[in-house]
């Protein structure tokens, strides 16, 4: 399909798997937040990756695609705060390869009463990051963060990791309009190939190719 062709992608209920009639969703649902215009599965060709290549100690780009999925809950109480938020996964294959080279899991979650967009994600290399920020509640694009050195929105990293290639600072960017989304994210990186940290950059183009259907807020 031609990035000029359109695309109606099926409504599905999160919880069951099974098609919402009509592929109608409400996607302004003001306890989600922003978040409810993600939920949904979303597929990517044009990924860039901008990293640290071992196997030839140089910096360099890989081109990538991506598969993301945004399953909806809610709400999660911890006691006078209310969360709504995404069940969250990624995979990013190198063009031309059947294996991913990248996966993260975690939630995404939308603070109401702050106003805040939280994406925390574990990276199968031994990497925990909960970035945030302040968001308004229908802003279709946002800026999220954390710091190594911070208690709140932070970056916790295995032994090795931390003395090697330690993530000092995440900066994630997110736009969407309709069933497009556009990201891009800085990785600052410590490494002991390097005099100095490097920006290790990742951004892609996706396109909505299922729906999924909002859970109702709890009165």
């Amino acid at each position: 399909m031609s990035d000029s062709e359109s695309i109606n992608p099926e409504s599905i209920n999160a919880e069951t798997g099974s098609v919402v009639a009509g592929n109608v969703v409400d996607c302004h649902a003001p306890h989600f937040g922003p978040l409810a215009q993600l939920a949904g599965e979303w597929e990517g060709t044009k990924g860039v990756d901008f990293s640290f290549h071992h196997a030839d100690d140089t910096l360099g780009d890989t081109d990538y695609r991506e598969t993301i999925t945004f399953k909806p809950f809610g709400p999660v109480d911890n006691g006078t705060q209310h969360l709504y938020g995404l069940d969250y996964k990624m995979a990013a294959w190198r063009i031309g390869e059947d294996i991913p080279f990248h996966t993260e899991v975690g939630y995404w979650l939308w603070c109401g009463g702050l106003r805040h967009v939280m994406r925390g994600f574990v990276i199968p290399r031994g990497s925990v990051i909960l970035a945030g920020g302040e968001v308004e509640p229908d802003a279709t694009s946002f800026t999220l963060r954390a710091t190594a050195d911070s208690d709140m929105y932070g970056i916790c990293s295995n032994p090795h990791l931390f003395e090697h290639a330690r993530c000092i600072d995440y900066v994630l960017n997110m736009s969407v309009n309709g069933d497009e989304l556009t990201y891009d994210e800085v990785a600052v990186l410590q490494m002991t190939e390097l005099d100095e940290p490097y920006e290790h950059t990742d951004r892609n183009t996706l396109k909505r190719i299922a729906h999924y259907e909002l859970p109702p807020c709890a009165t």
